[in-house]
């Protein structure tokens, strides 16, 4: 048997306390796990989101636990489906963006946001249209006038039908007087798909968030004409569609929704968790480090917003000629 002095036992005690005081207090935790539903493949923008949103909750102790899903197909439909018709064992929730308005629309879903409870919108990005390096399209204006020569010569590679890659790539078209309708848009999974075809030349020209573009821009394998934003994004020196000439600007949005089935006190746990996160320094560097716009918007503020963005998107959906 092993004798411990009580010198030793007081140093151990000791070690023991420092130990756990450098560990968040269990009380610090709101959910203690969380099941977080990406609605599309990895590497796209709800993935990159959803990922986001793990690291910081699990590293703030607030939800200890964040088990991140992908359930890719129908503009996030499938996803969604799934989400509001699954009966999940524990907390759930599901990240949701501008693009899944347009899916629900666009597919004319039976399952739409209205089956979901808001939670908070988080961010937003803008999209930059980009060509392959060695591409004769050198600049917006290039791009311009191949179009207008011949609209289905110009492929474009991007998201979703109803997402705002398409919505963008179709106002852009109308914007510069060239039918929607006629345009070549061909539908991927997600920004790293996308991101594929351009760099295997099979699409003229790509279309998704910056950000997903970002590393072969700087290392000079794509080159970016413009951003869709009202302004430059920080640090890029690529210009906005109106800086290029063409009167349009269109900003994405993401965020978080609870499931329908969700106990009430999970769900306010869930919001707690939530609003400490966005408070945080950490959220303010993933925000950063992405290039992500701050659009934080609490549950019922979210609420209307969805509403008043169906509505809109509906209404860009037609200009664009999706419907």
């Amino acid at each position: 048997m092993t004798r411990i002095t009580r010198r030793a036992f007081a140093v151990l005690m000791a070690g023991a306390l420092s130990v756990a005081s450098l560990a968040p207090a269990q009380a610090d935790a709101l959910l203690p796990s969380l099941e977080l539903l990406a609605p599309s493949s990895p590497g796209s923008g709800y993935d990159q989101l959803a990922r986001a949103v793990q690291g910081v909750l699990q590293a703030r102790g607030t939800v200890p636990a964040v088990e991140v899903t992908n359930v890719a197909g129908g503009g996030g439909t499938v996803g969604l489906a799934q989400f509001v018709t699954s009966r999940p064992r524990k907390p759930s929730a599901l990240i949701v963006g501008f693009a899944l308005v347009g899916g629900v629309l666009s597919t004319k879903s039976a399952v739409t946001l209205e089956d979901v409870t808001p939670i908070a919108r988080l961010m937003g990005d803008v999209d930059a249209i980009v060509v392959p390096a060695k591409s004769d399209i050198k600049t917006l204006d290039d791009l311009i006038a191949k179009l207008k020569s011949d609209p289905g010569a110009v492929s474009w590679a991007g998201g979703s039908i109803g997402g705002v890659d398409h919505i963008t790539a179709g106002l852009f078209a109308k914007t510069v007087g060239v039918d929607p309708t006629a345009i070549n848009y061909v539908v991927h999974a997600g920004g790293g798909e996308v991101l594929a075809s351009v760099l295997g030349g099979h699409a003229t020209v790509g279309i998704s968030g910056y950000e997903e573009f970002r590393a072969q821009v700087e290392n000079g394998d794509l080159r970016a004409l413009a951003v869709s934003g009202e302004e430059r994004i920080d640090g890029v020196d690529v210009p906005t569609f109106k800086e290029a000439g063409v009167d349009l600007a269109v900003q994405n949005w993401r965020g978080i929704v609870a499931n329908p089935k969700a106990k009430d006190a999970d769900r306010e746990a869930l919001k707690a968790a939530i609003d400490d996160m966005v408070k945080s320094p950490e959220w303010a560097e993933a925000l950063k480090a992405r290039g992500w716009i701050d659009s934080y918007q609490p549950a019922e503020e979210f609420d209307a917003f969805l509403q008043s963005e169906t509505d809109r998107i509906g209404q860009a959906l037609k200009d664009a000629g999706v419907l």
